[in-house]
């Protein structure tokens, strides 16, 4: 209760002092923080990090090693090992005499979950640094007044700093706005709206009610779509307001492919034990007439049943895939994504930048006929020197291209006025700029058909023409042609004197003059058709979602071998319903002038479909659609918001990269479905034996403490999987969690090693125990001790050895050791687990486990019975292909 009070408390200061700041002037707003629009010296800066520590959520920072064992150690599985040893404590200990206490089953059970809760916090404490050290190559900044306008990482932030915001910037902390121009801000990580909210730098009139209805406060959390400001910091880490709402944002966190996965495999697994525990419970009570032996029997059995070397065996082979991709400059930033990556079958992405090279070349600057015009490439000079937003890719190749043609002179000519920044609604920006005689002119460039829109006016054969349908058409044949030939081609119009100095707004944007337009070339990366080739190879279809032109894009997509014979716009999609839009997206390849909400409304509906979809972008317009994939992958370049929606960052743009990660998540992910499949269906064999052995023999096959041991040494062997080898063919097709699979693969390879588990029972009791101990269960002076002792012994062995060869089998869809031959590590963990099960009934361990030394003749009949059982479980396997399609 006082922990909450203190939560509400903090809220409640957080709030009002938001509304409180919302309502002061700029002056008084700097006053109040101690600051100024020069911001800080460094002196300053330490202290106020003194006092207000890092800018971080406290929900942001790692698990702390308390926790890490925790989640170590409580997972389902260890939870039933947990109960029973609870059980066992009881029957074993509390409820007998002293002189009975056994404290063999407690130890033994304790040394499971020890050994599995012990690997895996080691492993995650591994794959928790190694991640940490590779985040730190990602590195999110933002702009700030530090003695200049510096670059500094969010967590550097203080109170009074001094911030610039411009398109694609993340919002590093709570932050009173000074000055803004057409700043739009989308706030749905705090409000769920998708739609961007308007900010202003004037104190609020109005009375609101809440820190969100203030627009001139921007949020920790939020993003800035479009338009430019500068704010000054008023509150960091767990001061603001997203910090309140941290614990409810994460409780919403929708659960990935992955994790469901693993739930259900883990739940399957448990319905099996719920299943079969009971009936050996009662079998044995109702045959052997010994309740609590029973009861005791049933406990061991679902140990057996449980494969408690899970979560270490997940944890190890997704650390190992991060490792791996790390060698290939790729920052895992989510362990998880990489199976969502190994099982992705559709993959979505941008095209600039993506597919084509980073360099985008200015190749023409045209007039409207198509000859070429300096005036249109000084205009556009200006334009994009004089814009303080985001500056793309044609930005800077425009930049680049004029510094060639001596354009800086301009620079001293004229001043910036105004301008109107860049959203992905209008898809055009505008700059105001006024010579030396005070002339004032309005530069606007951007999409040609949104400039057709804008524009009453064309320069039209050396005059100013109205822009009559036939001038349009000329435009668009000429641009149309430049984008047949791989161009992308953006319009530049003008207007002089377009309103009162100050009020410049997207109003503005009217009645214009066309003047000509620039065509740039973007070719595609040399990388490019080689991956979408090594991707399809792979079983992902490659899907192109773009906000450039169809024809552009048609041509690239032609280049790099996607079929693009039929192309979506935007404009259609919005026609669309949400089952023609699913038949849609089944059939089409590339999607162009697309909105970011388009992207994110196609990339919901494959995933409706039921497909695993990617995402890579390096956009602000592509967040969305990165945030709603099963894995978003970007780039080191890209954007705050871009880099902090994926879940995958490539430091180099190399497209191959993406062919690796496929193999290494389908790697992961055959190495973690071996562990469940052979242990689950052996474990399944052996209990189903053991119900049989209840029914037809007089006696226990095997004691509770040995089918411990049994299990202890079963699953220490598989501590190698995580290093063993995947078979070609398994990486060539996505790969998805499927329970119902498992629960199939039980039902079939299970029973077939309890075929030959009552094999070794025949030969056992009728053949070895008799010429051991000179007669049958039943003959006059037999001794039925010994008689059960050497038949425990004997089938602990054979159990043994048939659970650890079956690896072999069961690991790879081919033939073993011929076509398909284990890892090194994998052949050395099982000839070392048979051999201890061999050995242990000649040391004092297998006196102490009421075991007695095999006699030669035993040793034929096991290899005689294993050999047997490779054949028919192969056999079996070669049934299971052919009937259900697939092995693993």
């Amino acid at each position: 209760m006082e922990e909450r009070t203190m939560k509400n408390n903090n809220l409640n200061y957080i709030d009002e002092n938001l509304l409180k700041v919302s309502r002061l002037t700029n002056e008084v707003v700097l006053e109040n923080m101690g600051t100024s629009m020069n911001g800080f010296q460094d002196e300053r800066v330490e202290e106020l990090r003194e006092i207000y520590g890092e800018n971080k959520i406290s929900h942001e920072k790692p698990d702390s090693a308390l926790k890490r064992i925790f989640d170590a150690f409580v997972n389902p599985f260890t939870i039933v090992l947990f109960l029973l040893a609870i059980i066992s404590l009881f029957t074993d200990v509390i409820l007998v005499s002293k002189k009975d206490h056994d404290f063999t089953s407690i130890i033994i059970m304790t040394m499971m979950v020890t050994i599995s809760g012990v690997l895996c916090f080691v492993q995650e404490t591994r794959s928790n640094n190694s991640a940490k050290k590779l985040k730190e190559m990602v590195k999110t900044t933002v702009a700030a007044e530090r003695n200049g306008k510096k670059e500094i990482s969010l967590e550097e932030v203080v109170p009074g700093d001094i911030i610039y915001l411009a398109a694609g910037d993340m919002i590093p902390a709570d932050l009173r706005i000074l000055v803004a121009k057409d700043l739009f801000v989308a706030q749905s990580a705090l409000t769920g709206e998708s739609e961007p909210v308007e900010k202003c730098f004037e104190p609020m009139i109005n009375e609101a009610q809440t820190p969100l209805e203030c627009t001139n406060i921007g949020f920790m959390g939020t993003n800035v779509i479009s338009g430019t400001a500068i704010g000054v910091v008023i509150a960091t880490g767990d001061n603001t307001y997203f910090s309140t709402m941290a614990k409810g944002i994460t409780e919403k966190k929708v659960l990935t492919s992955f994790d469901k996965g693993v739930n259900s495999v883990s739940w399957l697994l448990i319905k099996f034990m719920m299943v079969m525990v009971p009936i050996v419970f009662f079998v044995n009570g109702f045959t052997k007439g010994d309740w609590l032996q029973a009861f005791l029997f049933a406990l061991s059995v679902a140990v057996g049943l449980t494969p408690e070397m899970l979560p270490m065996i997940v944890t190890t082979n997704l650390a190992k895939g991060a490792v791996q991709m790390a060698k290939k400059k790729t920052v895992v930033k989510s362990l998880n994504s990489i199976q969502n990556f190994g099982a992705m079958d559709v993959l979505c992405t941008d095209k600039t930048g993506t597919l084509t090279q980073d360099k985008v070349v200015l190749e023409y600057h045209l007039d409207i006929h198509g000859n070429e015009d300096m005036r249109v490439l000084r205009h556009a000079f200006l334009n994009s020197y004089y814009q303080t937003g985001l500056k793309n890719l044609m930005d800077i190749a425009i930049l680049e291209y004029a510094d060639n043609a001596s354009f800086k002179v301009l620079i001293d000519q004229y001043v910036k006025v105004d301008e109107i920044p860049f959203d992905f609604n209008r898809r055009r920006m505008s700059v105001v700029i006024k010579d030396t005689s005070g002339k004032t002119q309005l530069i606007t460039k951007g999409a040609v058909e949104e400039m057709l829109q804008i524009s009453k006016y064309a320069e039209y054969k050396g005059n100013v023409e109205v822009l009559t349908d036939e001038i349009k058409e000329e435009i668009l044949e000429t641009v149309e042609k430049l984008n047949k030939e791989g161009m992308r081609v953006i319009g530049i119009a003008q207007k002089n004197n377009p309103s009162v100095q100050g009020v410049f707004s997207v109003n503005d944007e009217c009645e214009m003059v066309l003047m000509g337009y620039l065509a740039f070339l973007d070719p595609p990366k040399e990388s490019t058709k080689a991956a979408v080739e090594a991707l399809k190879n792979y079983g992902v279809a490659v899907k192109i979602l773009t906000g450039d032109n169809d024809e552009v894009t048609r041509c690239i997509c032609r280049q790099v071998g996607i079929k693009a014979d039929k192309i979506l716009l935007g404009s259609d999609i919005d026609e669309m319903d949400e089952e023609l839009l699913a038949a849609e997206v089944e059939e089409v390849s590339i999607f162009a002038k697309l909105s970011p909400n388009q992207k994110g409304r196609i990339v919901s509906v494959l995933r409706e479909n039921g497909h695993i979809v990617g995402f890579m972008g390096d956009g602000i317009n592509d967040a969305l659609a990165m945030k709603k994939a099963d894995v978003g992958i970007s780039v080191d370049t890209a954007v705050d918001i871009a880099k902090e929606s994926a879940d995958i960052i490539l430091l180099e743009k190399d497209l191959m990269v993406l062919e690796d990660g496929v193999i290494e998540g389908r790697r992961t992910f055959g190495n973690i479905i071996k562990y469940i499949k052979m242990t689950a269906s052996s474990n399944f064999g052996n209990m189903f034996s053991v119900l049989v052995a209840s029914i037809a023999l007089p006696f226990l096959p095997m004691l509770p403490i040995q089918i411990l041991i049994l299990n202890l040494i079963y699953d220490i062997s598989c501590i190698s999987i995580p290093w063993d080898n995947v078979d070609k063919d398994y990486l060539q097709v996505p790969r998805k969690w499927d329970a119902s699979s498992i629960g199939k693969f039980m039902l079939w390879i299970g029973p077939t090693s309890s075929l030959f588990d009552i094999v070794t029972y025949a030969v056992m009791f009728f053949i070895i125990c008799p010429m051991v101990c000179h007669g049958g269960y039943n003959d006059y002076g037999v001794n039925k001790t010994l008689f059960m002792a050497v038949f425990n012994a004997g089938w602990f062995v054979e159990s043994l050895c048939s659970q650890t060869m079956v690896i072999h089998i069961i690991r790879t869809a081919k033939i073993p050791f011929i076509n398909s031959r284990a890892s090194g590590a994998v052949i050395l963990s099982t000839i070392i687990a048979i051999t201890v099960g061999i050995a242990i009934q000649y040391t004092s361990i297998g006196r102490a486990l009421q075991m007695v030394s095999m006699p030669i003749m035993y040793f034929g009949w096991l290899i005689v019975i294993l050999l047997c059982y490779i054949i028919v479980a192969s056999a079996i396997k070669e049934v299971y292909k052919k009937y259900y399609g697939e092995f693993l």
